[in-house]
């Protein structure tokens, strides 16, 4: 049977916030976007950078899903205290009140909305882990994603893998801070962003691999 092609993924990260001038995760988006490989031959790879905000979220997530129309969507964030890749597995129902969002938005109650504790991304992030440690990488599954823009952001993701026909799935990614200057050699201590880049490739290649099975289980079943 002939494998579904068209596929469209849809590669985000964000923009710099209180604390992090500088966001990693806005070259990493860039480098993944600009890859050229056989296996993405057929996959379209778009990339948005969000605010630091719930607005932008709330706002440009459904209009990127309606535009773009992504089969998946890779997600990634910073984690400034962490010194590994993160594989998140769920979403947790809470938002933070302590602290407000790059346009100084506080927010007034302490769970983003009605509905269970937490909403888990699937069993593609075990596959995904393991892509990204086979690249050498320090990756580690999270059962905490935090209770700020990038657990907001799994949560809403979440939600339209739920409620979408065309998003077959989400997954999002915690990254370190980068290594600088002259820990920018391998082995250093903190990771590279070359060596998220070989991370990120690999997941990126797990979540074409896992939405093209998903699409082609669901083209079957309509059948």
């Amino acid at each position: 049977m002939a494998e579904v092609s068209g596929l469209r993924v849809l590669i985000t990260g964000f923009g710099p916030f209180p604390g992090a001038p500088s966001n990693p995760t806005q070259p990493l988006v860039a480098r993944l976007t600009r890859l050229r490989r056989p296996a993405l031959a057929d996959v379209e790879l778009s990339s948005h950078i969000f605010p630091v905000t719930y607005r932008a979220v709330d706002q440009e997530l459904p209009k990127l899903l309606a535009k773009l129309r992504p089969q998946a969507l890779l997600m990634f964030g910073l984690a400034g205290r962490t010194a590994h890749v993160r594989i998140e597995t769920r979403a947790r129902n809470a938002v933070t009140m302590l602290w407000p969002d790059a346009a100084q938005t506080r927010v007034r109650k302490g769970s983003i909305g009605l509905g269970p504790d937490a909403l888990t991304f699937g069993p593609h992030t075990a596959k995904l882990l393991r892509a990204a440690c086979a690249t050498g990488i320090d990756a580690r599954p999270s059962r905490d994603a935090g209770a700020y823009l990038c657990n907001y952001l799994s949560w809403r993701a979440i939600e339209s893998v739920n409620t979408d026909d065309q998003l077959q799935l989400a997954a999002f990614i915690h990254i370190p801070l980068l290594a600088r200057g002259a820990s920018l050699r391998k082995g250093a201590g903190r990771i590279t962003l070359e060596e998220l880049v070989d991370a990120g490739e690999a997941m990126l290649m797990e979540v074409v691999k896992q939405a093209r099975q998903a699409e082609l289980v669901g083209r079957i079943s309509e059948a």
